[in-house]
């Protein structure tokens, strides 16, 4: 990390750790504060926001319209604030990376894989991304992981090695003599990952839910023999066995996290293992239903609708992602003044369609899936839903285990949501199929018509 990227995230990162100790209504007013300046700044930088908000830029942030990834893409160049940014320059910037070289010397850009359309691509300046290291840096140290300049530290990162992924833009940011890192893409074969994992000796592991749960499985079949005092997982749907068995692996260290490419830390685990407390000094955290109407705490969202308080390159405001999480039943029980998430059921992609016993389109949620699934003893599972039904692919299950008892739990599961139940089938293999950026989603649907209710199967 640059001498200049320290003398930026450090006071950054000490003013996020008073904001912990604010009472819930210093939060709300820093919230009403920090949007007033954002829209104040935006409608006088940003074309398409005085467009966009015309005839709305005196109403509140629940009468403004929803921002999708479509929107922001197709009206980039006029969306962002500084006026000689141009997306097709970024673009072709983004075919010949240049390890941690900024667009105009001053921009960091990430972008999305693109796995449920085009790639969202999302820019930030020097303070933006300060803001961005410190909502990780603040993560960390929650699971108890302080800044420390006295004592060198080993980490392990298991996930994207794409140069423009969010995790490894921050790993090129964060390197410094302090933090010994090692990255390792989680699409290689998992016995070259163990091995590297086995000849560095991580004190700290991060990694996808999915690899966390495989890495596990190895250490307790002896291959991978590692100690790591903290384990960070992300990025994918964090399981209550996954849980169980890294934690099995090696102890009550594992700590979960909440980000997004748009806008960096979103949420993390305290070690009081509750949930995840959201950053809201740093974010305002919409959960609405399909309809973009709040939901009330303990009822999963369809969706989630963004504010991003810091960032004035690119604006988001109320911009939609398509992520299913769930306030606590209490939220604001904790000492802290954030809002507590107590669950994270996936994307809106990953709710699957079915047709209903009564006529038209039932929707199924992860969690359904979540609570049969998790009771395999396997290293990893993945739902896979085409034209044919379901295909329940298991990997390396241990002891015996019966499919069709599988099979037919599953079905009776599903027989309770009202839906014509598919046909479901078993198929075993060594490793579950990674996508491009080493991702195993736990559902996956391979149908391509659009329903009748307008959701994009």
């Amino acid at each position: 990390m640059s001498i200049a990227t320290i003398l930026t995230v450090l006071p950054t990162l000490r003013q996020l750790r008073k904001h912990e100790h604010w009472t819930r209504e210093q939060l709300q007013v820093h919230q009403a504060q920090a949007l007033s300046h954002l829209r104040q700044y935006v409608y006088e930088h940003s074309p398409f926001y005085q467009r966009f908000h015309n005839g709305l830029m005196n109403r509140p942030l629940s009468e403004l319209p929803v921002l999708t990834k479509t929107m922001l893409m197709e009206d980039f160049n006029d969306l962002v604030t500084d006026r000689a940014i141009r997306l097709e320059d970024i673009r072709a910037r983004m075919s010949t990376p240049q390890g941690d070289q900024r667009y105009l010397d001053r921009y960091w850009v990430t972008a999305t894989s693109g796995s449920s359309g085009q790639p969202g691509i999302f820019l930030f300046n020097r303070v933006e991304w300060a803001t961005v290291i410190a909502s990780f840096a603040r993560g960390q140290e929650w699971g108890g992981l302080k800044v420390d300049m006295l004592h060198r530290r080993k980490m392990a990162v298991v996930s994207s090695t794409s140069s423009l992924h969010m995790s490894f833009r921050v790993g090129l940011t964060v390197q410094s003599p302090w933090v010994s890192t090692l990255r390792l893409a989680a699409a290689e074969p998992l016995s070259t990952i163990v091995q590297k994992l086995n000849d560095f000796q991580p004190d700290v592991l991060v990694a996808y839910a999915s690899m966390a749960r495989i890495l596990a499985e190895e250490q307790h079949a002896g291959r991978l023999q590692i100690k790591p005092t903290v384990v960070f997982t992300s990025s994918e749907v964090l399981t209550d066995e996954t849980r169980r068995r890294v934690e099995d692996a090696w102890g009550k260290v594992l700590f979960n996290e909440y980000a997004a490419t748009e806008s960096g830390g979103l949420a993390a685990e305290r070690n009081d293992h509750r949930g995840l407390h959201l950053f809201e000094d740093l974010v305002i955290f919409e959960i609405v239903d399909k309809y973009n109407q709040p939901v009330p705490p303990g009822v999963f969202g369809d969706k989630v609708l963004l504010t991003a308080l810091f960032n004035r390159t690119q604006p988001l405001i109320r911009y939609e992602l398509h992520d299913s999480v769930r306030l606590a039943a209490e939220p604001y029980l904790s000492a802290l003044p954030f809002a507590l998430l107590d669950g994270i059921q996936g994307r809106t992609e990953d709710t699957l369609y079915f047709p209903g016993v009564k006529g038209g389109e039932v929707a199924v949620h992860p969690n359904v899936f979540h609570q049969v699934m998790d009771t395999v003893p396997t290293s990893g599972w993945q739902i896979v839903q085409d034209v044919n039904g379901l295909t329940l692919l298991l990997s390396l299950v241990r002891g015996s285990f019966s499919d069709e008892l599988l099979v037919g739990k599953l079905e009776r599961a599903l027989a309770t949501q009202d839906i014509i139940v598919p046909s479901v089938t078993v198929q075993r293999l060594e490793a579950i199929p990674k996508g491009a950026s080493g991702k195993a989603p736990l559902i996956k649907s391979n149908l391509s018509a659009v329903s009748t209710n307008g959701h994009a199967e």
